[in-house]
C-alpha cells in the first residue's frame, strides 16, 4: 500500500507538520504535489485557535511504499 508523508512548516512556532495520507496515486510528479500542498495552504480550513495556520509553507512530500512482511503464518 502507498501512502504519502507531506510535510509543512507551521506558523506556530515554525515547527514541522505532517500530514499523512493512505492509498494514494503513487504517479503524481513533484509540481503536482506542490500545487496540492498550496491549495491545502490557501484552504485555511487548518488553523489552531488563535487562527495560526498549522500547515503554512511546504517543506517536503515523499512517498511511503509499506509491505507486509510476514514473520510467520499459522495455517
Amino acid at each position: 500500500m502507498k501512502s504519502i508523508d507531506l510535510v509543512f512548516r507551521s506558523d506556530i512556532n515554525g515547527g514541522l507538520r505532517h500530514l499523512k495520507l493512505s492509498n494514494v496515486k503513487s504517479d503524481l510528479d513533484a509540481e503536482t504535489v506542490k500545487s496540492i500542498m498550496q491549495q491545502i495552504i490557501d484552504s485555511k480550513i487548518f488553523v489552531d485557535k488563535n487562527a495560526e495556520l498549522l500547515y503554512a509553507k511546504p517543506v517536503s512530500a515523499v512517498y511511503i511504499d509499506e509491505q507486509d512482511h510476514v514473520l510467520f503464518e499459522e495455517k
